[in-house]
């Protein structure tokens, strides 16, 4: 039998189909090479693809199967990060900013030790491309900020009503959870029905995460992908769609 062929990508290159089946060389694992530009960021997202390797590494190009994501619907706040957001919320030195530092953020997440990874897959060429893809409207940083310091966020890929979650960071306990309930009440407040999360994480399952079938993923996506995009500005009064006596004054 012969070794399974990974597509090699010269830039510019159509995506293979995502869907290999079982002689992919790595489960999820779709292709490598190409580049990574915004155009060709938009073209794999918007087919369920996204970028993952280390620095000693080619571009490689993954769509996991299944797919985890988080329905907004179903985020799970549980009560202690119920109290510490109604305390963030009521405190006029707290804030949820957007896009207001989209570099630090990612920059932060590239820092950040994820347990049992030496390094980080947010290799200098990632935060590079994704900054670009920021200064194209297509990528977002939701930000936590305390007594005028960033203490915490996230950022993400949106193409129309589809949002793809891509890392976090913290300084402070529930920092990161705090960003994320953010983006769940901006989403939910925009009829956002779910955010793709890549691959489950314990983190990520306790907070309502669950995986799907790719298939189910990519027909979610022909339709969010077509959409009008969000409004990314974060309003206080989107805390009411998961604190509903949220003040917001």
């Amino acid at each position: 039998m012969s070794e399974p062929h990974l597509p090699w990508l010269q830039p510019g290159d159509a995506f293979p189909d995502a869907a290999w089946g079982p002689d992919a060389p790595a489960p999820g694992l779709v292709a490598a090479g190409g580049a990574l530009d915004v155009e060709s960021l938009q073209r794999a997202y918007t087919h369920g693809i996204f970028p993952w390797f280390n620095d000693d590494q080619p571009i490689l190009w993954w769509s996991p199967a299944p797919r985890t994501v988080l329905r907004t619907a179903e985020f799970r706040l549980h009560r202690s990060l119920q109290q510490h957001l109604r305390k963030f919320v009521a405190n006029p030195d707290c804030a949820v900013r957007i896009d207001t530092a989209f570099e630090a953020v990612i920059r932060r997440c590239a820092q950040t030790a994820r347990k049992g990874q030496p390094g980080t897959w947010i290799v200098p060429a990632m935060v590079e491309a994704y900054a670009e893809l920021h200064r194209a409207g297509l990528a977002h940083s939701v930000e936590v900020w305390i007594d005028g310091t960033l203490v915490a966020g996230l950022y993400c890929v949106a193409l129309g009503r589809a949002v793809f979650g891509e890392s976090m960071f913290t300084n402070q306990t529930n920092g990161s959870k705090v960003a994320l309930a953010a983006l769940v009440a901006l989403c939910r407040a925009q009829e956002v029905v779910l955010v793709d999360c890549q691959q489950q994480t314990g983190h990520m399952a306790s907070l309502g995460a669950a995986p799907i079938s790719r298939v189910e993923f990519l027909r979610h996506l022909r339709t969010a992908t077509l959409q009008p995009p969000l409004q990314w500005e974060f309003s206080a009064l989107y805390w009411q769609h998961i604190l509903p006596s949220a003040r917001h004054d």
